[in-house]
Order: structure tokens, then C-alpha cells, then sequence
């Protein structure tokens, strides 16, 4: 079992950033892939990044390159998304989850156990 939790959702205007934070718990942190999704109301979930058990490779939707970033912190059990740039069209439901097999980071069904989420709200 992993327990993964999100923090650091909220209001910004357009152009702002946020931070997101998702600390995972239950099993070694560095064995397994995480990634970020993301669901707007009325819409399918959503890939957004996703970084691999050591760090060292990232992947991302190509509507969010070069403004999100992924990265994780192994010894804090930890990985981040830092948003910048924001747009209206960023608005969601932001959620962490777990890659236990780490082969497909990219595909929603790939992932073993998500969180709860978190709203990101990007005003015009």
C-alpha cells in the first residue's frame, strides 16, 4: 500500500505560479514512478508530468512544457510540480499518484494509487 497525499492547490491570477507538493508514505518512495493529473469539471483525466524512481527523467503533456516542472525529493518521500505561467485553461482538479511498475508514467491507468486532490483555480 502507498499513501499518497497533495498539498499546495489555491486561487492565482493568469500568469501566476503554484507550487504542488504530493508526499507519499508506505512503501520505498525511490522504487517508483509518480505523476501529476490533472481534471477540469465536465472532462476526462488527464496525463499532465510524471518523473521516473531516480529523478533523473521527466515527461510532460505538450500543453504544459516549459512552464510546469516536475521533480522529487527521494529523501523527503516527496515530489513537486511547480507551476508557472498559469492559464485559465489550467484550472482543475490536480492529482498525485503512484507508478509501482514505472513503465508507463504517462498513461492514467498505469498508476496503482492516487490521492485525494487538490483545486487549482487560475483566474483571467
Amino acid at each position: 500500500q502507498v499513501r499518497v497525499v497533495e498539498s499546495g492547490g489555491g486561487l492565482v491570477q493568469a500568469g501566476g505560479s503554484l507550487r504542488l507538493s504530493c508526499l507519499a508514505s508506505g512503501r520505498t518512495f525511490s522504487n517508483y514512478g509518480m505523476g501529476w493529473f490533472r481534471q477540469a469539471p465536465g472532462k476526462v483525466r488527464e496525463f499532465v508530468a510524471a518523473v521516473n524512481p531516480n529523478g533523473k527523467n521527466t515527461y510532460y503533456v505538450d500543453s504544459v512544457k516549459g512552464r510546469f516542472t516536475i521533480n522529487r525529493d527521494n529523501a523527503k518521500n516527496t515530489v513537486y510540480l511547480q507551476m508557472n505561467s498559469l492559464k485559465p485553461e489550467d484550472t482543475a482538479v490536480y492529482y498525485c499518484a503512484a507508478d509501482l511498475q514505472s513503465v508507463r508514467l504517462t498513461e492514467v491507468r498505469a498508476y496503482d494509487y492516487w490521492g485525494q486532490g487538490t483545486q487549482v483555480t487560475v483566474s483571467s
